[in-house]
């Protein structure tokens, strides 16, 4: 059901720093994921799926791939006849020559934007995590509780939870009492000693209580100007703040929530797609993940001849890809790959348009778009000859080879 009366706002505009090289060139939520998605997709998908047709998209660094993809893929799911749109906005300076200062400063730089809409409510989110969820049902939950705001949360480990996320203490209703923004020693959820309740930074608000609460931080010299850091725990004790347990619309026996915000995490989320049975179901239409789809050719296989075989085991290989005579075991492959003859790419991911040179071997690789890897190029086989050669190695041993690079 279409949800007319609310307005997503997606905060788009992190630096994405722990991801160089894949972020040199763009926002971390334009980064490639899966093959054939971009990580933006999935909340998008999350907002479309949930009736949420009214989207702000506040960008700020690199952000003209994540333009273009916005513009070229996402366009046409929204009708603006219908008042369904979702429009990038770039930081505007309306009220502060300032780039913008917290995730509470981006969205009360832009009320204009929002005040013109006229919500009844705004439903704040990320741009950079992978999860399926119905955000409608967390906004009846916030009507039915009668909230001023209302933040998702989600159990987590305290060791994990520890200077990352924020915790919460709530009531047996579920009305909060406390908050801390990335403390280093968590409090405990009461009756569990493994878990702390932590906020995944997605919050709904009812409009009027915004506005103040964005006003009333902007005037403070002191704040961080951060939802989490200073508008949630400081609204508390006077206002109806409710946590709403994560419900995962991905139909696993294990809730899927992931910050792919390190080349380590980013890769085990990739390497997870190409399981037998993977945490992140991409394949079930209850809840379809929405993206680009390039007029490109079928993906097509090349050789059957001994050990110059055309193949890929246990692997995603998108479309306008071709496996010409090399082997792919385990592996993400783009748009637009070429695996030459007696070529090998294991456990590693590959962006579009990378070309595999004959006789090369790649292993535990992250490969950014366009890199074209010369014959019998080995990656992946001596960390110290790679990071000579200026490619980044990650703390689990991953090769990332960046956008463009000249092996």
């Amino acid at each position: 059901m279409l949800r007319a009366n609310v307005l997503a706002v997606i905060l788009a505009g992190g630096r994405g720093a722990r991801l160089e090289p894949l972020t040199r060139d763009r926002a971390k939520p334009a980064v490639p994921f899966g093959g054939a998605y971009r990580i933006i997709d999935f909340t998008l998908s999350n907002c479309y799926n949930s009736g949420i047709r009214k989207i702000l998209m506040l960008t700020q660094y690199k952000a003209m791939s994540l333009h273009r993809h916005i513009a070229m893929g996402w366009s046409r799911y929204f009708c603006r006849e219908m008042d369904e749109f979702v429009d990038v906005v770039p930081p505007q300076q309306y009220i502060d020559e300032n780039w913008y200062l917290g995730t509470a400063d981006a969205v009360h730089q832009n009320m204009f934007a929002v005040n013109t809409e006229n919500p009844d409510y705004v439903i704040v989110l990320g741009g950079d995590h992978i999860y399926k969820m119905d955000y409608s049902r967390m906004l009846d939950a916030h009507i039915a509780n009668n909230a001023d705001a209302t933040v998702a949360a989600i159990p987590v480990a305290p060791a994990e939870a520890a200077g990352q996320f924020g915790v919460m203490e709530v009531e047996h209703d579920f009305r909060i009492v406390g908050f801390e923004e990335k403390p280093t020693q968590p409090k405990l959820i009461p009756g569990l000693s493994d878990r702390c309740l932590g906020s995944m930074g997605i919050y709904i608000f009812t409009t009027s209580f915004l506005r103040a609460e964005l006003a009333r931080d902007a005037a403070d010299p002191d704040s961080q100007h951060d939802f989490g850091g200073n508008i949630i725990p400081s609204a508390i004790a006077k206002h109806r703040i409710f946590a709403y347990p994560f419900m995962d619309e991905n139909r696993k026996t294990e809730a899927y929530w992931r910050d792919v915000g390190t080349l380590d995490a980013f890769y085990d989320a990739n390497m997870d797609l190409i399981s037998v049975d993977p945490l992140l179901n991409l394949y079930d239409e209850h809840w379809a993940i929405y993206t680009l789809h390039p007029n490109y050719p079928p993906t097509k296989f090349v050789f059957a001849d001994g050990d110059r075989t055309g193949l890929a085991v246990d692997s995603i290989v998108c479309p306008g890809s071709i496996i010409s005579g090399g082997m792919v075991n385990r592996s993400v492959l783009g748009h637009r790959c070429r695996v030459n003859s007696y070529s090998r790419v294991e456990e590693s991911v590959l962006f579009s348009g990378v070309n595999v040179g004959r006789g090369s071997k790649i292993r535990r690789a992250i490969i950014d778009k366009e890199v074209d890897i010369p014959p019998y190029t080995t990656i992946g086989y001596d960390l110290a000859r790679d990071l000579q050669r200026g490619f980044t190695i990650t703390e689990n041993g991953i090769v990332v080879v960046a956008k463009q690079v000249h092996v």
